[in-house]
């Protein structure tokens, strides 16, 4: 799904529909926030306020090896008598993914291993990034989804904001960014965050997780980069799906080129590490939660 503003010749918004509409990791599953929604019977709902001045174009492309007998949309829009006020921000939404995330180590068990734990990523070095953007403009959530490729806690990993040439906001964890405690035991789905799905520490678990800042957009004035770490300081080697959602005024930066549709499909990927090494577990080891 693409959309297009005023004219412009690359898409603002880019991504699959699954996606965009937190479904990352090819699973079906109900959630609700206030601007996005997932109900019964395939119902994917948008509520994010898309203004444009003149002209509006949003494709559909089916890029898939089947063809599809049934899509329905209805979109609601509203006329204005004044012109779009001047330095309105636009919608933007972009889609990113590790097949897989690339960790520094795989010959360990635990996120507690010393290895692990005491490593330090100051500077942000290899994080998995949720968008880049140039420009004016505010960043307002992100929806990922987890395949693990590895036994264990996913989390651990640090969000990082770098707004314009000076602040960096770094926080504590995973769990800690999407509003959960102590991994996030079951699933739920709250107004502004949520984990909708939440699967056992396991190589080929699901996990899904949202997080909105309509209550506290972060700014940016010149300049803005998300990112999470996967796993502490990115020891581990999981594979992320993402969309960040924002709004900036035109034109944006270039986006990445969209991985092909064979290479979007989830899969579980080969790197070794607790429960993906090539002997099977032995009797007597340690058990993931």
């Amino acid at each position: 799904m693409r959309m297009y503003w005023d004219g412009e010749t690359t898409p603002s918004v880019e991504t699959p529909i699954g996606d965009f509409f937190g479904l990352g990791n090819g699973q079906y599953y109900f959630w609700s926030s206030p601007v996005l929604s997932v109900g019964t019977d395939r119902s994917l709902n948008s509520y994010f306020p898309m203004p444009y001045a003149k002209h509006a174009r949003v494709t559909v492309t089916n890029e898939g090896k089947q063809s599809v007998s049934n899509l329905y949309w209805n979109i609601d829009y509203r006329q204005e008598l004044k012109p779009l006020p001047a330095g309105t921000l636009y919608f933007h939404a972009q889609y990113r993914q590790a097949q897989p995330n690339h960790g520094w180590v795989s010959d360990w068990y635990d996120n507690g291993d010393p290895r692990v734990n005491y490593r330090r990523n100051l500077e942000g070095k290899d994080n998995y990034v949720w968008f880049e953007a140039k420009g004016h403009g505010q960043f307002i959530g992100v929806t990922m989804s987890v395949l693990q490729n590895q036994d264990g806690w996913w989390g651990e990993g640090n969000d990082r904001f770098e707004v314009d040439d000076g602040p960096t906001i770094v926080g504590t964890g995973s769990e800690d960014y999407f509003l959960g405690a102590w991994d996030f035991g079951s699933p739920q789905s709250f107004l502004l965050h949520g984990s909708p799905v939440v699967g056992p520490e396991l190589a080929g678990s699901r996990s899904s997780v949202y997080r909105f800042h309509l209550d506290s957009p972060i700014p940016f004035a010149k300049s803005m980069k998300a990112s999470i770490e996967h796993g502490h300081a990115n020891a581990r080697s999981d594979n992320f799906y993402s969309v960040a959602y924002w709004y900036q005024a035109e034109p944006h930066a270039p986006f990445p080129t969209l991985p092909e549709m064979s290479e979007r499909i989830p899969a579980l990927q080969a790197v070794g590490g607790p429960g993906n090494a090539k002997q099977p577990r032995q009797e007597g080891d340690p058990q993931p939660r």
